[in-house]
């Protein structure tokens, strides 16, 4: 997913100087943001104080809209470099398209996992037709320093593993929970997990004390560490933690995401994340050009022209504002 904000801000993260060592509880509130045409997500990371959970970088929630008369998700190609994009359905369909020729439809509980590694490009669409409700989430996680030049792919797995427990069904999206792993390629300590919570559950999800973690609220009503979350806001978790406390007042959803502290600075700005200000400068200029991002084939309309680069220099800072 892009962000289409034509005025791009430039956002510095990692580091592991601002990571929360302990247990917290820090509840965070969206930024509501236009996608396409008629889609509007709800941006939990980079958030005014909290830039990074691990290494996911970018978070947003969108849904459930009744797109039923209206074109849905509508998303023209555009370019990433650094990252990986992390596309999770509840509801609906999304048609992914890229420039190494994938071609995938993207239902509910599949991952759609696409490593930009040095450079790709994708649309990201509703089918036609399409179902009538969409809700989901688009998630971003930078790549480390070492594999930040892989080649780019796009993995689509439809069988994942999931972790059961009275009331709760928790499926592994990346990395590994309670010793079940996704078959999604990672390049960090990581995890992600669908948690799907029934009403009255009550029950304790085993942590590892050394990632830090947040939890995305997507429906329903639901109690984290005693917190409760309403459906768009992301509760900041901390590290130090060997379980999490969950209770449901009805059917709920929620996302775990965590990992260990990422530890590089980075820069994002637009759809790409980078080291430098020549390196996203250079990105692009080449998106602009034509002579690095490929072409995405089939997707009827024009690509994304990139924002314009802001006057100050971007640099790499920390995690925190």
């Amino acid at each position: 997913m892009s962000n289409l904000d034509r005025q791009a801000t430039p956002t510095v993260c990692g580091g592991r100087g601002f990571v929360v060592a302990e247990p917290v509880r820090e509840l965070l509130s969206p930024r509501r943001v236009p996608l396409g045409e008629s889609t509007e997500v709800r941006r939990l990371l980079p958030n005014l104080g909290r830039r990074m959970v691990g290494a996911w970088a970018f978070v947003d929630h969108y849904g459930p809209d009744d797109i039923a008369d209206e074109p849905g998700m509508q998303v023209p190609p555009h370019p990433h470099m650094g990252l990986q994009t992390v596309s999770w359905l509840h509801d609906g369909e999304v048609l992914h398209r890229d420039s190494t020729g994938s071609l995938a439809t993207i239902r509910p509980r599949e991952l759609g996992l696409m490593t930009s590694g040095r450079a790709i490009s994708h649309s990201e669409e509703s089918p036609r037709p399409h179902a009538r409700f969409l809700h989901g989430a688009q998630l971003w996680v930078a790549l480390p320093d070492a594999h930040r030049q892989v080649e780019p792919h796009f993995q689509h797995h439809t069988d994942l593993p999931v972790v059961s427990a009275p009331g709760l069904t928790a499926t592994v999206v990346l990395g590994s929970l309670d010793g079940a792993t996704s078959p999604g390629t990672t390049y960090s300590p990581i995890v992600g997990a669908d948690l799907a919570l029934a009403r009255g559950a009550e029950t304790r999800l085993p942590l590892d004390p050394d990632f830090e973690y947040a939890v995305l609220a997507m429906s329903g009503e639901a109690h984290v560490d005693g917190v409760p979350l309403m459906p768009g806001s992301m509760l900041y978790l901390g590290c130090g933690r060997t379980e999490l406390p969950l209770r449901a007042e009805s059917d709920a959803g929620l996302m775990l995401l965590g990992g260990e502290p990422f530890e590089e600075e980075i820069i994002m700005w637009w759809n790409f994340i980078g080291r430098s200000q020549q390196e996203i400068e250079d990105a692009r200029r080449g998106w602009m050009d034509g002579a690095r991002f490929g072409e995405v084939k089939g997707y009827d309309g024009a690509p994304l022209p990139a924002p314009t680069l802001p006057p100050t220099p971007l640099k790499a800072r920390g995690r925190v504002r």
